[in-house]
This record gives C-alpha cells, sequence and structure tokens, in this order.
C-alpha cells in the first residue's frame, strides 16, 4: 500500500508559492509593480484549469492515479523554467497596448505560458484530493503548510540570490518533489533517482544570460543607458529589489526636481541609483567646496530653509542622500534620516563614502534603516521639519504607472503620525511633480486638510502654503498658523526664482499663475476650493479622484474616474491619452480577461458535466459553496498583507509573516477539521468554523487599531510575534470549510471534487484582482466584511451539499 503523499504535495506546494512570489520579483523587475501581479493572478488560472480538466477526464486518470500524480509533478518542474523563457521572449509593453491592441494576443501567450506550471502542479494536488477523498484534510493541510513555508522561504532566498538565480533552485526542488512521490509510491529505483536529479539540473546548464529579466525601454534605467557612455558600475539584489548604481562621465546626470530657470549654478556630479530600473535617486559629490552646492538654493524643496533656521530635521526617504546633504548645506544642527533600502545605505555609506563627502558618516546625520511611518509612529523626538522628498520617477508618475501602488506615506493616518512629531512652529514639506490637469497636488491638499481637521484646528487654511513651478510643486503644512513674515519671505523666495506661489492664506487671486503660465490658475483654484466652505462638492464634481488617501484606501495615485473616460478617448488624438491610468486600466483589462477565462474553464465545462447529474448534489451548490470560500480566503489575505505592512513597518516582512501566518495555520486547521467532523459532523464544524471567522474577522476591524498602537514601539521580533498570536485563530478556522466540504463529496458525489477543485481556484484568481478593485474604491474595511458575508453564502450552501452527511 502506497503511502499518503503528503512529503511530495508539501515540497510541490513550497516549490509553487516560491515561483509565484519569483515571478513577482521577475516582472517587478522587467515591467511595473503592478503588471507583476496582474500576470500572477492569471497564471493562477491554471488552478481553474486543472480543476475542469480533472473533472473531464477522470474515468481516464482514477485508474492511473500513481503515474498521473508523478508526472505532472515532473511536468511541472520541467515548465517552471521553460515557461519562463519563452514568455521573455514574447514582446509586450503596456504602455504600448492602448496604441497597439493587437499586443493583447502576445499578452494572452504570456497569460496561458504562465499558467503552464501552475496547471500542472494544480492537476497533481486535485487527483491527490480525489484519490484520496477520505483523507482529504490531511492532503489539504500538507499543501497549505508547504505553500507557506514556500512563501518565508522564498524571502529568505532572494536575501541571498539574485531572482534569476533561484529559479533553476526551484526547478530542482520541482524535480525532487517528484522523487519524493516515487519514493512514496515504493517506486524509487536507483536509475529514477539519476534521472530525476539529472532532470532536476538541467536550468543550471543553460546560460545564465537566458534568465536574466528583459527590461522594459520605457523604465528609468533603460531611458537612461541610451545616453553615449552610461554604463552601471553595479547591481545588488535582494528582495526589496535590484539596486543599480548608474555613471555618466559624458552626459553628466542632473537631477535636481524643482530647479528654477533663472538658476545660473549647476549641480555638481552625480551618481544614479535605481531600483527595479526605476527612479532615479542620486548620490550627489561632496568635495567640501560649499559653493559646488548652491544649486540647492534654486530648489522649491529649499523654501522651508528659508523661511528660518531649523534645530533638528527629519527625511522620510533618504535615498541617495541628497535630502540630507541640502539640509547640512543650511546648517542644520541634527539630521535623522530614514531610508527603507539598507543596500542603498551601504552604497552611501561605505562603497561611495569619499564620493558623497562621508555624509552618513558625519556627526550630525544619524540614518535609521526601516519604514518612514514606523519610525515615525515609534519616535519620541520633536523636528522643526519633517521632510518627504520626492523619489518616484517622473515618467511613471506622469503615465499612471503607480496608480495601484499602495502609498502609507501619503495618508491622513500618516499626516497626522508627522503633525505630532513637530515642534513649535516647525514644518512638514512634501515635494511632488506637477501634472496637467492638477492631481497629485490637490489630492495632497485635500489629504493635508484632513488631517489638520482630524487634530482638531478649526482653519487648516492658515496653516497650509503652496507654492510650484513647471515642473514640481511643495506643500508645507505648519504647526501653527503662518504669520505674515513668513509669508513674506515665501514671496520673496518665489519672485527671485520665478515660482508661483499657488496658495497662502489670505492671498488674493491676482498673485497667482504668473511665471509658468497656464491657460487659468488651476491649481491656486482647485486648492482654494478644498479649503473652502464646501470640498466635498468640489472633490465630487472633479474629473479626477482626489478624495482625501487614507489608511483604509491608501492608493495615492490613483485619479481615474470613468465619467472621464469619455472625454480623455476623445482627446486621444490630441495627446490626451496620458491622461489614462494605464495601471488601474490593465487591471480592468486583467478582470475581464479573469472572468471570460472563469467561463471557458468553469461555466463550459458545467455544461458538459451536466450531462451526468449527479444525484446527491446541487451543481449550483457546489459552484456557489467552493466560488465563495475561494474568494473571501483571497479578500482576507490579502487586506491583512496590507494592514500588517503598517504595523511590520516593511513590505516584505508583512507578505513572509502573514502570507506564511495563514497557509500554515490554516493548514492546521484543516489537519484538526478533521477531528472535530467525527465527533459533530461536517455540516456543524464548518458552522462553528463560519461564526468563529465572522467573530474574529469583526473584532478585529475594531481592535487592530488599537492593538497596533499600543505595540508599536516594541522591537521587530516582538511585533513579528504578535503578528503571528492575531492571525493564528482567524487562520485556524478558514482552513476548515474546504476540507470539510470535499469530505462530505466524498461521501455522495466524489465525481465532483476535481470540479469543486477548479472553482475554488479560478475564484480565487477573479477574487484577487477584484479585491484590489474593491479596495481602490471602497476601502479594505469594506473587503473585509464582504469576505465574511461570502462566508456566510458558503455556509448556507453547504447543506445542499451535505444534506446526506447532515442526517446522520
Amino acid at each position: 500500500m502506497t503511502a499518503l503523499p503528503r512529503v511530495s504535495i508539501l515540497l510541490a506546494s513550497a516549490t509553487g508559492v516560491a515561483y509565484e512570489i519569483l515571478l513577482i520579483r521577475l516582472f517587478s523587475i522587467v515591467q511595473w509593480h503592478h503588471f507583476a501581479y496582474m500576470i500572477i493572478s492569471l497564471a493562477l488560472l491554471g488552478y481553474g484549469a486543472s480543476g475542469a480538466f480533472l473533472s473531464l477526464t477522470r474515468p481516464w486518470w482514477k485508474n492511473r492515479f500513481r503515474s498521473f500524480f508523478f508526472f505532472n509533478l515532473l511536468l511541472f518542474a520541467v515548465s517552471m523554467p521553460a515557461c519562463y523563457l519563452v514568455a521573455q521572449n514574447i514582446s509586450f509593453h503596456p504602455e504600448e497596448m492602448f496604441w497597439h491592441p493587437a499586443l493583447l494576443v502576445n499578452l494572452l501567450a504570456i497569460y496561458l505560458l504562465l499558467a503552464l506550471p501552475f496547471f500542472f502542479l494544480a492537476n497533481a494536488i486535485g487527483a491527490a484530493l480525489s484519490h484520496y477523498r477520505e483523507l482529504g484534510p490531511g492532503i489539504y493541510a500538507a499543501d497549505l503548510v508547504g505553500a507557506g513555508l514556500g512563501a518565508l522561504g522564498i524571502i529568505m532566498l532572494l536575501f541571498i540570490l539574485r531572482p534569476q538565480h533561484v529559479l533553476p533552485l526551484l526547478s530542482t526542488l520541482g524535480a525532487i518533489s517528484a522523487l519524493a512521490a516515487l519514493c512514496e509510491q515504493h517506486r524509487c529505483t536507483r536509475p529514477a533517482v539519476v534521472l530525476l536529479l539529472g532532470m532536476g539540473m538541467l536550468p543550471w546548464l543553460v546560460p545564465g544570460s537566458w534568465f536574466e529579466p528583459a527590461i522594459s525601454p520605457y523604465k528609468g534605467l533603460q531611458q537612461t543607458l541610451r545616453i553615449t557612455g552610461t554604463r552601471i558600475l553595479e547591481e545588488v539584489s535582494s528582495p526589496l529589489g535590484v539596486l543599480s548604481v548608474l555613471e555618466s562621465p559624458r552626459v553628466p546626470l542632473r537631477h535636481a526636481p524643482g530647479m528654477s530657470l533663472k538658476t545660473t549654478s549647476e549641480p555638481p556630479e552625480q551618481i544614479g541609483l535605481f531600483t527595479d530600473s526605476e527612479g532615479p535617486s542620486v548620490i550627489v559629490r561632496d568635495n567640501g567646496n560649499p559653493d559646488a552646492l548652491e544649486y540647492f538654493d534654486q530648489l522649491t524643496s529649499s523654501l522651508p530653509y528659508f523661511l528660518k533656521q531649523h534645530g533638528q530635521v527629519l527625511i522620510l526617504g533618504a535615498g541617495g542622500g541628497s535630502s540630507v546633504l541640502q539640509a547640512l548645506r543650511y546648517g542644520v544642527q541634527s539630521v535623522d534620516a530614514v531610508e527603507l533600502n539598507p543596500q542603498v545605505v551601504d552604497m552611501v555609506r561605505n562603497r561611495y563614502a569619499d564620493f558623497s563627502g562621508d555624509i552618513y558618516n558625519r556627526p550630525e546625520v544619524q540614518i535609521h534603516i526601516g519604514e518612514a511611518r514606523g519610525y515615525s509612529a515609534r519616535s519620541e523626538k520633536r523636528y522643526s521639519l519633517v521632510q518627504l522628498p520626492m523619489l518616484d520617477g517622473s515618467g511613471a508618475a506622469s503615465a499612471g504607472l503607480h496608480a495601484l501602488n499602495e502609498n502609507y506615506l501619503y495618508t491622513v493616518e500618516a499626516l497626522g503620525d508627522y503633525y505630532n512629531l513637530l515642534a513649535e512652529s516647525g514644518y512638514i514639506s512634501i515635494g511632488r511633480w506637477v501634472r496637467l490637469p492638477p492631481r497629485d497636488t490637490l489630492k495632497m491638499v485635500a489629504t493635508a486638510a484632513q488631517a489638520l481637521a482630524n487634530q482638531n484646528i478649526s482653519e487648516p487654511e492658515r496653516h497650509l502654503l503652496l507654492i510650484r513651478d513647471w515642473q514640481t510643486s511643495l506643500l508645507l503644512i505648519k504647526q501653527s498658523p503662518f504669520s505674515k513674515s513668513e509669508i513674506e519671505l515665501a514671496r520673496r523666495f518665489c519672485k527671485n526664482r520665478n515660482f508661483d506661489l499657488v496658495f497662502y492664506p489670505g492671498m488674493p487671486d491676482g498673485e497667482a499663475n504668473r511665471y509658468n503660465i497656464l491657460a487659468a490658475p488651476y491649481f491656486h483654484h482647485g486648492t482654494t476650493e478644498l479649503l473652502g466652505s464646501n470640498p466635498d462638492a468640489f472633490i465630487s464634481e472633479y474629473k479626477f479622484d482626489i478624495r482625501p488617501t487614507t489608511d483604509n484606501r491608501p492608493y495615492f495615485s490613483h485619479f481615474f474616474k470613468w465619467r472621464t473616460l469619455p472625454e480623455i478617448l476623445q482627446l486621444a488624438d490630441q495627446g490626451g491619452m496620458p491622461l489614462l491610468e494605464s495601471g488601474y486600466l490593465v487591471l480592468i483589462a486583467t478582470l475581464l480577461q479573469a472572468l471570460a477565462a472563469s467561463v471557458v474553464l468553469i461555466l463550459i465545462p458545467l455544461w458538459f458535466l451536466g450531462q451526468k447529474k449527479s444525484a446527491a448534489n446541487s451543481k449550483a451548490s457546489v459552484f456557489i459553496y467552493f466560488a465563495a470560500i475561494g474568494m473571501a480566503f483571497m479578500f482576507l489575505e490579502m487586506a491583512y498583507i496590507q494592514r500588517f505592512i503598517q504595523y511590520l513597518h516593511h513590505p516584505i516582512y508583512a507578505v513572509a509573516v502573514v502570507l506564511c501566518s495563514f497557509l500554515v495555520f490554516a493548514g492546521a486547521g484543516s489537519a484538526y477539521s478533521q477531528r472535530l467532523a467525527s465527533r459533530l459532523g461536517n455540516r456543524k464544524t464548518v458552522a462553528i468554523a463560519v461564526i468563529a471567522i465572522a467573530l474574529t474577522g469583526g473584532a478585529y476591524l475594531v481592535l487592530l487599531d488599537p492593538v497596533f498602537q499600543y505595540t508599536i514601539t516594541l522591537n521587530d521580533p516582538s511585533r513579528i510575534v504578535i503578528s503571528l498570536a492575531l492571525i493564528a485563530p482567524l487562520a485556524f478556522f478558514m482552513g476548515m470549510p474546504f476540507p470539510m466540504a470535499l469530505a462530505s463529496l466524498s461521501r455522495n458525489s466524489a465525481e465532483q471534487i476535481p470540479w469543486a477543485w477548479g472553482v475554488n481556484g479560478c475564484a480565487s484568481v477573479v477574487s484577487a484582482v477584484l479585491a484590489t478593485l474593491m479596495a481602490i474604491h471602497l476601502g479594505f474595511n469594506l473587503v473585509v466584511l464582504i469576505s465574511l458575508g461570502m462566508y456566510a453564502v458558503a455556509y448556507a450552501s453547504f447543506p445542499a451539499i451535505s444534506d446526506k452527511m447532515a442526517s446522520r
């Protein structure tokens, strides 16, 4: 008798999730962040395709299970590198999609290729669930625990290896899972071992250049490399991104956002830092000559230094250190600089210390490696200036490519945290790129006004000052109302540099739009309306979404409104296409394709299977149940990853801890559910799980924020343990509904198990896209509430699945 294939499934599931996260990293490098998640979401349609395939071919494979299981694991191992290599050679750039719709065919080809490995993996797991249907919870537990370990393991690997070097390793692990399957089937002969290990080593023999990411020519690094003489000095990699160091000796880099057109000075030599080919942030040469840094005086970001002398300054997002150097130029006594990526700090502090004037080792400068919100929440210092430099590229911003990026730096709650760090009469300084029609700047004003109102400030307009040039804007938020002397200094500052005043308390319309002239003073009018008596009406009528950004809806760069789409399309031939947010529209296109694929992979097979009706179960009930729990599980998982980014202060920690916890504890719940069902029955077990999920999820909507605030000052290991303790009970019960339904089906409708597996897989894929859309428009809290409602819907359909079991 063969052993239950727990080890092979655990290894294969770990490899599959690791491959999924690896593809996210690889396509974040190749394309843009949002496109990577869209690719992975649709690639997981392989699970849905597997369900339909297993259902339609069950009479063939059920008598050949051992061979079918083994060969699918083997094909999974081989197809991972093969499909990635082929997809690399299919040309697709989302920036061109609206001009060349034929590229959708290439996109479809990429989707299908990336779906193949998941299809083979899902075939193996789905067939095992059907074959060992009485022991389904054990199989499902091995699947979830393996997936959780894979999520944690790939993060650790990415700290050691470059993404393209991990791919051959995963192929080898896939081959080892196939070998484990043979051993569990007592067919592990020496020739089989040699053959499988040899196949697993094949990707290591492929030239390394084949696996190098084919980076989009539209990304900042690739654009910069077109300049004659530019070259990459070195590259380092971590889960935070691939950091590329670039120099341009023939045509010097001149990265100085917000520089006056009247300037007669130029920046000194610079070295560019690009993360995943986006940026740049720059390291500025400092040879000790103050005259070489005169260009800082001509930047919009220098305004707070002209208004007053600052003692302690906090810079959130230090990057290559140019903002730190700017602060030191103006005689700041102490600078706290926060930077998320330790490799950036290492570049400036160690490898290019001589070039940067050893800026990160100066006694006035303290470097803090971590996330800006986390530092702000923990710090007990008070600052005369909190500065948020512009670290995102202007090209990506103007193209709407950051529309799907969650950004907790620019939310109402974040600005409240920064405000609480201010000393008396201190400033918050926020720089943004100028976009026409105005979007970023106005959304920042709306967010700042709401943050000030939350601080019980009755007249927020007295605490705000806004300027712009042709390229950037700068918003100052003051702890106390701006004085007449400060306003006069700001007017003089702008006049001498041809910067435009946009808003200050009591500013007349005639002072706006003087130098960088637009057809109308759009920025001034918009800011005045947002700070007027009825800002909600203005926000509602405005053609772009400029609602204040919150932690519950942290999509600062999302501005799209559907009612504006026809007007934008009419302007397509007049240069209006950049007004479209390509990131958001790619998400919509992905959702439509996922839905279409679900029809092909679920509804059409349902029609064929409907000719062979089951006497025990309604296929509609099976569909509703497994679709509901698939969507609900994914909704909760994605929502809590976002919430714990705020708490753990590091996206990588959040993804690793939350994903691993959800999967491992759900696996434990799945394993325990079998024991609970033996006493209570499947239906009562599902009822207990659904009630527990509803109570826990509902309680967390109220309690998470207080828990986070109370424990935010603890160290990283302590907060990770607390995160595990918070996730464990919810995930434990989330692991029960799926195996309990499978156990019921195994008693009276075993032929529907592959079908249920496919429905659950496709629902998960659709919900991964749909959850993001819902979070953009409705917020994460409502996504959680909807997911809890879906669990209730699932339970309501369970008696129809399990009438026979319920009567026992």
